[in-house]
């Protein structure tokens, strides 16, 4: 993609022009205005795309955040959609949930908190938006699906939106509905009747989250769900919409979009979104997943982000090019600003839209991603620009826009080759999860052991406990990742206590190479030992090619110290100093993250976390 669009072209033109491409366009509003728009957003979620983020340490987290959301600066985004925590993998890891348990809550687990007021420090009229991805075990009942019992998913949604409230003074705007199988006409219904009882009227609904029907045709049959429902929002919609979903009169988003290498070539398509959103769809709102590439580049839809932040340990960012190409439009409207009803494309490839706050400013925006060839732009006054294939321009009479700056950050680094955790929840106070562990099925927080006085009293643990209802295939085990994925030769060592009497099992592995939605197909090495005293080395997380096996003598409530060793095609372990086995054959994978685990959904304490990569 040319340079042309990573930089602005702001000129002060007129409200009645006309654009010259081989022929006229006419750019007026003789035939009246078009429809208001909503603003351009980012998520964090859907999931754990955020992740890493929080781990930077200042100044470089602050300036990321600035690119993301600052006036006038970078991005400057106008929305901020994120996942409402489910307990369950929604693409690149676990989110937690606020209530694991029916008769549990806290409004301070995971990062989204913090990231919505940091958002909301930067621009205080962003629009937030919450959206459940999956949800605990318990709110299904035991089914795979979440509204069998509408009335408690709705209670659990709306105390959500309340937490933000009450512990973050957050004002939560809508909330989406969305599940990949289908949309659930009465829970909408009891949704919105559950934010009114609740004192949340100004919350709004965006549904149904995933496509254009059958929401549509149900909405225009349906009153009191045309009454529930605020938004018509999709996933990817390819820049087109269905005439059934114009026929409702409601506002129409794409509510998720792009999931695209961010490079230049995925700047280029972000421009074509941003316009054609509009152009071919009326699309008023459109989000990018994801607002941040801040997860391990290895696992799926790696740089699939506005900008990429993934490697706190080194403080290296890179402002990618759909940050600039955000800008065009975000640094020179705003939400409320009205789209000219003279918007469409150019002959030879490409689009324009304008906007107008309607007290006399004037934004105009195009894009030549499909331009077969060079053409010239003249502008009724008399300024003419060649517009050459994949290229940006905004023609603005707003002056204050900027392209933001800061030092470059400290170069790329891999992840330290030795690492050391003792998980003491002082020194990480604001959130729950250790920094750089991937939760990739079952959620790993900090825990205070107030029973323990000893050495152990601060430790990570997994609090999952019943398989959450997803539309992900989630593992059978817990798995938390962390690391360098080119990692061949290591080893890793960690202390390890198992609650669960007889049925307890924990694991720790190497080489470990797959996750986010194939989680369940992992390899590599794995060191199981369990409750009724046996061991286990595995090639697989499912646990089905046994390299070796044998007794351990360990059993629950008992601190073990696990160690694990891979050179080569060789692997031992190590039971509290005591050799277990050594020179176990390995020959696939060669080379992944360490992790951490269990055996199933139980509940299970680690500590003293160390690697030491030998290659």
């Amino acid at each position: 993609m040319n340079a042309g669009t990573q930089c602005c072209m702001f000129l002060s033109i007129f409200l009645f022009i006309s654009i010259c491409l081989g022929e006229d366009y006419d750019l007026d509003d003789k035939t009246g205005l078009g429809r208001s728009f909503d603003g351009i957003g980012g998520l964090s979620g859907g999931g754990a795309t955020s992740r890493l983020l929080v781990n930077y340490a200042e100044p470089y987290r602050s300036q990321i955040l600035d690119y993301l959301f600052k006036p006038k600066f970078g991005a400057s985004l106008q929305i901020l959609k994120v996942e409402i925590g489910g307990d369950a993998q929604t693409t690149d890891g676990t989110e937690p949930s606020h209530m694991h348990y029916e008769d549990d809550e806290n409004y301070f687990r995971g990062y989204e908190w913090w990231l919505m007021k940091e958002a909301k420090k930067r621009n205080p009229n962003i629009t937030l938006i919450g959206l459940p991805w999956a949800f605990p075990g318990w709110v299904g009942n035991g089914e795979n699906w979440p509204y069998s019992f509408p009335d408690i998913t709705a209670s659990y949604v709306v105390s959500w939106i309340l937490g933000a409230k009450q512990y973050h003074n957050l004002d939560i705007d809508y909330v989406g509905i969305w599940n990949e199988r289908s949309f659930n006409s009465k829970y909408i219904k009891l949704l919105r009747y559950t934010l009114d009882k609740s004192g949340l009227e100004r919350v709004k609904i965006i549904a149904s989250d995933n496509l254009w029907e059958p929401i549509s045709s149900v909405v225009t049959a349906d009153k009191e769900l045309q009454d529930a429902v605020e938004i018509l929002g999709v996933h990817y919609p390819g820049t087109n919409t269905l005439p059934e979903a114009l026929k409702t009169g409601k506002k129409l988003w794409s509510s998720e979009d792009y999931s695209t290498f961010n490079d230049n070539v995925g700047g280029g398509c972000w421009a074509r979104i941003l316009n054609q959103n509009y152009v071919n769809g009326k699309m008023t709102a459109t989000i990018c997943w994801n607002l941040v590439s801040s997860y391990y580049g290895d696992l799926p839809f790696g740089r699939d982000g506005l900008m990429t932040a993934k490697e706190p340990w080194s403080g290296n960012y890179v402002v990618e090019s759909p940050i600039w190409i955000t800008a065009h439009t975000t640094q020179f409207t705003e939400p409320g600003w009205v789209y000219l009803q003279t918007v469409g494309h150019f002959t030879h490839g490409g689009s324009y839209v304008a906007l107008t706050d309607e007290r006399g400013n004037l934004t105009i925006i195009t894009e030549t991603m499909h331009l077969s060839e060079v053409e010239i732009l003249s502008l009724l006054i008399n300024i003419i620009i060649e517009l050459d294939v994949d290229e940006v321009y905004t023609f603005t009479t707003v002056r204050n826009g900027q392209r933001g700056s800061y030092p470059d950050p400290p170069p790329s680094a891999p992840f330290p080759k030795s690492y050391k955790d003792d998980f003491d929840v002082s020194g990480h106070p604001y959130f729950s999860e250790a920094p750089n562990f991937a939760d990739q099925t079952g959620v790993f927080e900090y825990f205070t052991n107030q029973t323990d006085p000893g050495p152990h009293v601060s430790t990570l643990r997994q609090v999952v406990t019943q398989r959450p209802v997803t539309w992900v295939a989630d593992a059978d085990q817990t798995i938390s990742v962390i690391g360098d994925y080119q990692w061949q030769d290591l080893m890793v060592s960690c202390d390890i206590y198992m609650e669960s009497v007889h049925t307890g099992g924990v694991f720790i592995a190497v080489r470990v190479n797959k996750g986010g939605g194939v989680v369940r197909s992992t390899r590599g090495v794995f060191l199981w030992v369990y409750a009724d005293g046996t061991y286990k080395v595995t090639n697989d997380l499912n646990g089905m090619t046994v390299l070796a096996e044998g007794l351990s003598g360990t059993r629950a409530g008992v601190w073990y110290t696990l160690t694990l060793t891979v050179k080569g095609n060789y692997a031992s372990a190590d039971l509290n100093g005591y050799s277990l086995w050594k020179n176990a054959v390995l020959w696939e994978p060669r080379h992944g993250w360490a992790a951490i685990g269990t055996s199933s959904f139980e509940l299970a304490q680690f500590d003293n976390f160390a690697i030491e990569a030998l290659t």
